[in-house]
This record gives structure tokens, C-alpha cells and sequence, in this order.
């Protein structure tokens, strides 16, 4: 059967563990409750993450053979798990998220020896090397996954969509040398379907569950995570420049996000409803379609990066082209909400 058994496998885990932490989210006021930043039915249970981390691990006994590297990763993720059911229930502030951040990257980083050693030909005529400076950005890059896929859970099945296409992204990349880890985001994959089915409500039986913080900081660091082990591989499966497409409109939308709030003069870290997904809402749209478009366009660019990767194109070319695609963006963005606070005024 291939991947295709530890698939069924991990989906009806997933399935499964999502009927039994739902109760006792419940119980415990592990849940979500409507407010002017969320808009919502009702008090929705927080616990998709949990349910997705105790499936991939379950899964990974059977399926993935054991190393130093997967268990420090599979301990990392739990730590990051709790930090960010404790951030689901007591609203941690930003300092606390960070600080932890920064010592569950390190142990991952420090522990495994893994990190970004170079940046590549992103400018064409010489590879951008990183040196001992690449352990401290590989933290960075690390708190910036987990701080992404967070920032993009506005709307239901916006941060699973993302998720399951950086992961499908991953598979294939990973794939193509001879290594284990293109098990890891398959097993993803399965255990986000389920998920999916119950955050989006695809029937009256299943209740309705976000994946919270635990979840996308958890599935964040697992997304960045992977991207590093593919770029330092012995025989590395992409290039660096090509992570950049997989997990780009979390990525370029957080940036923007950020960079405005900083001009406003606020803080970079601020929650509010600037997002992409929040500009959809502001324009009229419904949260399906800003769904629909979002997860097409960050299909449609992850293809080109696997597409650019697979040709071989030059690195300083995808390094341009992301680029202005984040210009764009940024600019549009600008003007689009500009427009709309206008015209609300």
C-alpha cells in the first residue's frame, strides 16, 4: 500500500482523538469565546492541535523509524504545544511566547546540529554564506514559522488550508532524495484532513474546533523545521530560496502586517484585523470565498516554487520574484485598506 496505510492510519487517529479532546476541552474551558477581534458561534473547543500532535506522534512509532533528531523534535513540539495551550488559556504576553520561543528553537537547533548554513545564490554571482551567524537565524526563522501560521487563523480553514499545502509542498520535495523525513508531512497531511472536517463543519455530526495556538505554533515550527532538514541535508532536497514559496502568503502577510503596524506607530506583535483574510471581510466578501482565493493563490505559488526547484531555475530569479511579489502585495494592501477606511468614514 506505500505512504497510503500510514495514511488511513493517521487520519482515523486523527479522527479519533479529535471525538475525545472535544469533551474535555470543554470541561476545562480550553475554548475560544467570541470578541471583537474573533468572530464566532459560540465557545469552540481549542484542541485541534493537541489532536494533531498526539496523531502524527502515535503515527511516526508505527511508521517512522526513531532517531536523536525526530525525538528532539517530537519533544520540541510538545513544548511548544503546551506553550501555546497555556497562551489558549491564560493569554500569555508577547515577551513569555517569545523567550519560550527562543529556547524550544535553540534545543531543536542546538540539539540536532541542524541549521541554515547558507542562503544560497540569491544574488547570483556568490553563495550567501551564513557561517556560525546561521544558528541564530535559524532561530529567527523558526519563531517566524510559529508566529505566521498563527497569525493567518482568522477565518476556519485558513491556517489547516496553508498548513496542508506547505506540507503536500514538503512531501514532494523531501521525496526526491533518499531520506525518511517525507513521512513526516504525509502523516501531517492525513491528520489535518480530519481536522479540516471538523473545523469546517462537512457534517452535522462533527463539532466544530480550531486548532489554537498549541496547534499553529506547533504546526508552524514543524513547517520551518522541515524546510532546514530538507536545505541541510547531505544531498539537499530544495534550495533555500524555494522554502520561501512554500510557505509564502504566511510569510509576505505577517511582514506586511508587521511593517504596518511598526508605521502606525504601534507594536509589531499587536493583535488586530489587518490580515489578508481581514481584508477580504472589509471588501465585502465572504469568509468562503477569502478561503478559496487565499488557499489557490498559495497553492498556485508553492507549484511554481516545487516547478522553479525541479528546472533548477536560478536562485537570484525566484529570490527577485518573491520579492515583488512581497512589494506588491504590501502596496496593494496599503491602498486596498486605505480605501476602505475611507470610504467607512
Amino acid at each position: 500500500m506505500g505512504f497510503w496505510l500510514p495514511v488511513i492510519v493517521t487520519f482515523l487517529i486523527s479522527f479519533l482523538m479529535l471525538k475525545l479532546v472535544i469533551p474535555l476541552a470543554v470541561k476545562s474551558g480550553l475554548v475560544d469565546y467570541p470578541c471583537e477581534r474573533k468572530i464566532h458561534n459560540g465557545h469552540i473547543p481549542l484542541v485541534g492541535g493537541i489532536a494533531i500532535y498526539l496523531s502524527v506522534m502515535l503515527a511516526s512509532m508505527l511508521f517512522i523509524d526513531h532517531s536523536q533528531n525526530l525525538n528532539i523534535y517530537l519533544v520540541a513540539a510538545v513544548l511548544v504545544l503546551f506553550l501555546g495551550a497555556l497562551d489558549d488559556r491564560y493569554q500569555l504576553s508577547v515577551r513569555v511566547r517569545l523567550v519560550s520561543q527562543v529556547i524550544v528553537a535553540s534545543l531543536m537547533i542546538f540539539g540536532t546540529e541542524t541549521y541554515l548554513h547558507s542562503f544560497g545564490f540569491i544574488f547570483g554571482v556568490f553563495e550567501f554564506k551564513l557561517g556560525i551567524a546561521g544558528t541564530l537565524v535559524s532561530v529567527v526563522a523558526i519563531i517566524a514559522g510559529i508566529n505566521a501560521i498563527n497569525m493567518m487563523d482568522g477565518i476556519d480553514g485558513l491556517a489547516g488550508a496553508l498548513s496542508l499545502i506547505a506540507f503536500g509542498a514538503l512531501a514532494f520535495l523531501l521525496s526526491r532524495c533518499t531520506n525518511d523525513w517525507f513521512l513526516l508531512p504525509i502523516l501531517f497531511i492525513a491528520a489535518l484532513l480530519a481536522y479540516l472536517m471538523f473545523n469546517l463543519n462537512l457534517h452535522h455530526s462533527f463539532d466544530k474546533v480550531f486548532m489554537g495556538d498549541s496547534g499553529n505554533m506547533f504546526i508552524g515550527l514543524t513547517i520551518i523545521w522541515l524546510m532546514i532538514v530538507g536545505v541541510d541535508l547531505d544531498s539537499p532536497a530544495f534550495r533555500p530560496v524555494t522554502a520561501l514559496y512554500i510557505i509564502a502568503i504566511p510569510l509576505i502577510d505577517m511582514v506586511a502586517v508587521m511593517i504596518r503596524r511598526i508605521r502606525a506607530g504601534g507594536s509589531a506583535f499587536t493583535a488586530d484585523r489587518q490580515h489578508l483574510h481581514h481584508l477580504f471581510e472589509a471588501a465585502g466578501y465572504s469568509r468562503k470565498f477569502a478561503l478559496l482565493v487565499i488557499s489557490s493563490v498559495a497553492c498556485f505559488i508553492a507549484f511554481i516554487g516545487c516547478v522553479a526547484e525541479i528546472y533548477l531555475i536560478p536562485e537570484w530569479i525566484m529570490f527577485t520574484f518573491f520579492i515583488s511579489l512581497f512589494i506588491c502585495y504590501a502596496i496593494f494592501s496599503q491602498h486596498v485598506w486605505n480605501s476602505v477606511n475611507t470610504t467607512s468614514k
